[in-house]
C-alpha cells in the first residue's frame, strides 16, 4: 500500500519537461513474442486434443487428478516444474507430458484405475518422465539419426545404405524408449513413496492395463 501512494506522490510532484522518463502506456507496448518451446507446447497441445476428442469436462476428476499433482510434487521438493493437467475425452486408455510440465490422461486410462494409489502412479510415471527430461533425449537422438542417414546418402555417396542405417536407428530409438519408461517407472515409484502414496498402486494398475479389453484388441460389449 505504501509503494502505491508513494509512487503517486513522486509522479505528481514531476513538473511537465521529466514525463518523458514515465514508462510508456501498456497499451503501446508491443505484444511479448512466445518463445519457441512455448509455440511447440502450443501446437502439440492441440493436437493432442484433436486427436483425443477435446478436453473432457468432469470437475470432480479434475479435482482430484490436481491434488494428487500438487501433492507428489510438493513431496519432490524444489526443481519440480509447474504441472497442469488435461483430462482427454478418449475411451483409449493413454496418458503423455509434454517438457514444459503439461500432462495428459485420457478418461479411458482414469476408468481404468482402481483406487487413487493407482491414479496416483499414472501421474508419478509421466511427472518422471518431465523430471527426467525423457522428451529432449528423444528428440534429439531422432535429429542424430535422421543427420547420420542423410550423411551416408548425401556425403559418401551410397543411398543403398540408407534403408539399413534408418531401420539400425528405429531399433536404437525403441530400446532408448523402453529405457526411458523403466527409468520413469523408478522415478514414479520413488515419487509416491516420497508423496505417502502406495508405491505398489503402479504394479496393481499395470495389472488392470493389461487386461483392458481396448488394449488387447477385443469388443467393450
Amino acid at each position: 500500500m505504501w509503494g502505491v501512494l508513494g509512487l503517486a506522490l513522486v509522479l505528481s510532484s514531476c513538473s511537465g519537461d521529466q514525463v518523458g522518463f514515465l514508462p510508456p502506456d501498456p497499451a503501446s507496448r508491443p505484444p511479448l513474442q512466445a518463445s519457441a518451446a512455448d509455440q511447440a507446447a502450443t501446437r502439440e497441445h492441440q493436437r493432442l486434443l484433436a486427436m483425443f476428442g477435446g478436453e473432457y469436462r468432469a470437475p470432480a476428476a479434475r479435482q482430484l487428478l490436481d491434488d494428487l499433482v500438487a501433492r507428489i510434487a510438493r513431496a519432490a521438493g524444489q526443481g519440480m516444474p509447474a504441472y497442469e493437467i488435461t483430462l482427454l475425452n478418449s475411451p483409449t486408455p493413454n496418458a503423455f507430458s509434454l517438457p514444459n510440465g503439461q500432462l495428459y490422461v485420457t478418461r479411458g486410462l482414469l476408468a481404468l484405475a482402481n483406487d487413487t494409489a493407482e491414479a496416483s502412479a499414472v501421474l508419478a510415471h509421466e511427472m518422471a518422465h518431465v523430471v527426467a527430461k525423457h522428451a529432449s533425449e528423444r528428440a534429439e537422438l531422432q535429429l542424430r539419426s535422421a543427420l547420420v542417414s542423410k550423411v551416408v546418402a548425401d556425403v559418401l555417396k551410397d543411398p543403398a545404405a540408407q534403408p539399413a542405417i534408418q531401420a539400425q536407428s528405429k531399433v536404437s530409438i525403441a530400446s532408448f524408449s523402453r529405457q526411458q519408461e523403466l527409468e520413469a517407472d523408478r522415478i514414479g515409484v520413488g515419487l509416491l513413496a516420497r508423496a505417502g502414496l502406495d508405491p505398489y498402486g503402479a504394479q496393481r494398475f499395470l495389472v488392470s492395463l493389461g487386461k483392458s479389453p481396448i488394449l488387447r484388441g477385443k469388443s467393450t460389449s
